[in-house]
């Protein structure tokens, strides 16, 4: 019989006193449970006495979003935890620390990150971050390339594929963002005052047929190992310091899934900017910063994906001239069509982003909606042609153009 139960407080307590080393024998422990999403409890305990800490994260059965009418596999907890091993592996500096685990209670104890903050409240209060696009360039670089047939063996990938089949997970991926979006779907959740936005949406058949053709190549396109839901809500920074956190999405897919989703999630604080700069100027020198950050975020990967290819590859069939080229090339189209899929489904899809919901001024969050359906749907449609990454920028800045704007 499972020994499955959520944690109590004091449970979560005793977890963190049993982590050998970790914390003074005879430290005063506080817990509080801090988890604000819809599938995990998270507790971070800490010693009162000098602040030390960690996380301990316990998957929950459902989906608290909706609730026990909506089951999912405990396994992600080992899904999320290996991943995340994978990754400390290839980023150690850019990936919290793993320092235990409990698969049948579905629970993984990690290094304490407070000290940083969750990147997407640090963009709405318009934090700068000049070295993230340099460390997630790096860690989406080297988390995917080693992970790929190009950098390990082609047998043991196919082990590795097998390792990590989520299919609770990627359900809701191909639900949320590929189906929902596109019909009148009980899922969907928008305001009324873009329903005319939302319902063009199911009528564009040009649009759902690039929707389709992303959706078959996150079904089938087993590529590297992909956290899965890499946005800025994932992502804990400081001006000096990144860390990837929360892949209880991985599975093998296309790594344009994973950098779509930065760039995605960047362009849509691009989109909420009016709702929170204070000027014109300001206004214009955090979209500024925001499209340098997008297309510095794809020059990285690429630089860094093109040396550790040119180092370290071990198809040897990847050495023939022209594949690398074409292989880049390809991940860059897939890169811009998801971008624009997770634009478009945290507009009208069942899961929001706060840069945009928490603008208080209702007319400007519309606008900032219709802005990122606008960059969102553009790009879709750009992503099976798109030769740049400088074509994002233009995209975003049409959109900018169209605005009117008063602050």
């Amino acid at each position: 019989m499972s020994q499955y139960h959520p944690l109590s407080l004091d449970e979560a307590v005793a977890l963190a006193q049993s982590i050998p080393g970790h914390f003074r024998e005879d430290a005063e422990l506080s817990v509080r449970e801090i988890g604000d999403g819809n599938l995990n409890l998270v507790f971070h305990v800490t010693d009162e006495a000098d602040g030390k800490g960690l996380i301990i994260k316990q998957a929950l059965p459902y989906a608290k979003v909706v609730g026990e009418s909506w089951p999912l596999s405990l396994d992600r907890a080992r899904i999320e935890r290996e991943a995340l091993q994978i990754q400390h592996a290839y980023a150690p500096d850019l990936v919290p620390a793993v320092y235990s685990y409990d698969d049948e209670l579905a629970i993984t104890v990690m290094e304490d990150l407070s000290d940083h903050t969750i990147m997407r409240k640090g963009l709405i209060e318009g934090q700068e971050y000049p070295l993230f696009a340099k460390h997630i360039g790096r860690f989406m670089a080297s988390t995917l390339f080693y992970t790929s047939d190009l950098g390990m063996n082609q047998q043991e990938k196919k082990l590795r594929v097998a390792q990590f089949i989520n299919p609770d997970l990627c359900k809701i991926t191909e639900d949320l963002i590929f189906e929902d979006p596109y019909r009148d779907s009980p899922n969907n959740n928008f305001s009324e005052d873009i329903r005319q936005d939302a319902e063009a949406l199911w009528h564009d058949d040009e649009l759902r047929l690039e929707i389709a053709l992303l959706r078959e190549k996150f079904l089938t396109h087993a590529e590297a190992l992909l956290h899965g839901d890499l946005h800025t809500g994932s992502i804990f920074a400081t001006p000096d310091s990144t860390k990837v956190i929360d892949p209880e999405f991985a599975y093998y897919g296309p790594m344009g899934f994973d950098i779509g989703a930065v760039i995605a999630n960047l362009l849509l604080n691009y989109a909420a900017q009016p709702g929170w700069s204070l000027s014109l100027e300001e206004l214009q020198a955090r979209r500024g910063r925001l499209l340098q950050m997008v297309e510095s975020v794809w020059r990285h990967f690429e630089s860094n994906f093109r040396e550790l290819w040119n180092r370290d590859v071990v198809d040897v069939t990847a050495r023939t001239a022209g594949y690398q080229d074409m292989y880049v090339q390809k991940i860059l189209r897939d890169t811009i069509g998801f971008a624009g899929a997770k634009m478009i489904r945290r507009i009208v899809g069942l899961s929001h982003v706060a840069d945009i919901d928490t603008i208080e001024d209702a007319a400007l969050q519309r606008q900032a909606k219709q802005a990122a359906l606008q960059i969102g749907t553009a790009l879709v449609r750009r992503g099976r042609f798109a030769s740049s990454i400088e074509e994002i920028a233009a995209i975003a800045k049409q959109a900018a153009k169209e605005e009117q704007v008063t602050l």
